[in-house]
This record gives structure tokens, C-alpha cells and sequence, in this order.
């Protein structure tokens, strides 16, 4: 979500699944998917016209000013987080980073204990696709406004992903846009599976740390970016064809855990990662 040019996302297209809320039960999730356009490179157009968005500006406060203890705040939490460079924790922020399908649909993955993919859960794959656009560009009317400095700019220190670099230094950084698309996806899937909520939860929480922990993203970022995330989730829930894919989802998800398929995944790695970093605060404990 680094391109400020990003074309307006459009009126939804097609039909919307009113069947699917009402008999879920006779609903092949197999069945092949509608094509739904792009309105960038990799980036499926979202459920909601770009005039529904919510209005980040108009939701989250300015960024702390550089005398405030908020600010005081993000940096302890930017110079405690540059110790976890080269870590196994490091590396998993590394890979939350990369919001490219099929690559990031695995995400949750562990926290569901199945697989996402395409193959498996096309619902819950396009879901996820197209949600990130919803939840993303909602981010940037205060994002552009504000225009604030990311922290490896002023420190000079190392990012997990040094090929975006570049456009991160001319992309405003509060709030978190990835942020605000891990915590979407979060409440998404906590509705789909609800059995696996704290698990979801804390795997979602831990999306938008890794931004941190990254050095591309200070930690209020972080936080306003959770509250644009749960706003957008929000609104997409005023949106029929939103719902009617996450009652599809749930059908597919009962479907691939009543064949045993597990995730593919390295679950073990991915929780002891997450051990390196509290989740339990919104910032490193003391020690």
C-alpha cells in the first residue's frame, strides 16, 4: 500500500450473493470465483466504494509531537526493537512484510491451524485479497496528510525489507497501513472461527509489531493503524457481499478442517519467534 497514486477504488462489481446468507448449507465453495479487477499491480479492488472508506484524518489523532511522552514512547520502542535485528523474530517481520498474494494468505494461518490458499480456500484466499484494499487505503487520507517521517530515515539504522526502502522514505508513515490490514484480517477471521480468536488476536497483534521491529513504523503508527483496521471492518460489515463471503468462508473452513488438512506452514518456528517479542503490551516489557 506505498503508491500514493493508487487509482480511486470502484463501485462493486457484479452481483451480490444474497443465497449465501441465507443457504449456506447447499453452497459449493469450490465453485470457480467471479474475476474481480485490479486496481494496482496484485491489489484485487475492495467490497467497498472508495466514498464509504473511513476517514483516518478524520478518526485518529495528529502523530505525537517530538516533545511528548507518546513520542518518548515510540522511540523506546523503535531502539529496544533494533535489538531483534537478525533474529528469528526479525526474519518472521521480514515476512509480514511482503503484503503480496499468494505469499502473505498464509499469514494466519497457524493461528486457524489450516491452510489458506487459493487451491484450498478460494473464498477465504479472496476475502483476504480483496479486503486488504479496503483496509489499506483507508489509512491514507491521514497518512498523506500528515506526511511524518519513518524511523530508519532518522536513525539510519537497518530495515527488514531494504528493496522498499525507497518508496518508504516518500510514503507517509502514520498510520501503519500493513498494520491496519493485519488487524482487519484479525477481526475478519475471528468471526469466521471464532474458537480460534485469542490465537488470531495475538497473531494479528504481532502483524503490526512487526512494523515496528521492521524500523519502518513507529509504534503509535502501529496503534492508529489497529483502529483504522477495525474501522474499515466496521464499515464492511454494511456491505452484502462482505458478509455473504464471510459466511462462504466459514462453510470452506469447516470443509478443510473436516479433512484434516493442517498448515503448511512451519508452526513451531513461527511461535517461538513471537516468544522474542511481548505481546501482552503494546510495547517491550522493561527489564
Amino acid at each position: 500500500m506505498k503508491n500514493k497514486k493508487i487509482p480511486m477504488i470502484q463501485s462493486i462489481l457484479g452481483c451480490v450473493v444474497i443465497s449465501l446468507l441465507t443457504s449456506c448449507s447447499s453452497f459449493n465453495t469450490k465453485n470457480k470465483l467471479e474475476p474481480v479487477p485490479e486496481i494496482h499491480p496484485g491489489i484485487l479492488q475492495g467490497y467497498l466504494p472508495v466514498k464509504t472508506l473511513p476517514n483516518s484524518l478524520a478518526l485518529i489523532p495528529p502523530p505525537p509531537a517530538e516533545d511528548s511522552v507518546a513520542f518518548a514512547l515510540d522511540e523506546k520502542v523503535n531502539f529496544e526493537s533494533l535489538a531483534l535485528q537478525d533474529t528469528p523474530r526479525w526474519k518472521l517481520a521480514a515476512q509480514d512484510a511482503d503484503l503480496s498474494f499468494p505469499a502473505v494468505a498464509g499469514t494466519f494461518s497457524c493461528a486457524l491451524n489450516a491452510p489458506i490458499s487459493e487451491e484450498e480456500t478460494p473464498q477465504l484466499y479472496r476475502l483476504l485479497h480483496r479486503t486488504l484494499a479496503d483496509a489499506g487505503l483507508s489509512s491514507y487520507s491521514a497518512k498523506n496528510h500528515y506526511d511524518r517521517t519513518r524511523p530508519f530515515v532518522l536513525n539510519k539504522q537497518a530495515t527488514c525489507s531494504p528493496s522498499d526502502e525507497e518508496a518508504l522514505r516518500n510514503d507517509g508513515s502514520y498510520p501503519s497501513g500493513h498494520t491496519a490490514i493485519g488487524w482487519a484480517w484479525a477481526l475478519i477471521l475471528t468471526e469466521i472461527s471464532p474458537e480460534q480468536t485469542d490465537a488470531i488476536l495475538a497473531r494479528g497483534w504481532a502483524f503490526g509489531q512487526s512494523r515496528t521491529i521492521c524500523n519502518v513504523h513507529w509504534q503509535s503508527d502501529v496503534l492508529m493503524g489497529r483502529i483504522t483496521g477495525a474501522s474499515a471492518v466496521a464499515q464492511l460489515h454494511s456491505n452484502p457481499e462482505f458478509r455473504a463471503a464471510v459466511e462462504a468462508s466459514k462453510i470452506e473452513l469447516e470443509d478443510v478442517r473436516a479433512k484434516g488438512l493442517k498448515p503448511v506452514r512451519d508452526c513451531k518456528a513461527e511461535a517461538d519467534a513471537l516468544l522474542e517479542y511481548p505481546q501482552s503490551a503494546p510495547w517491550p516489557a522493561n527489564k
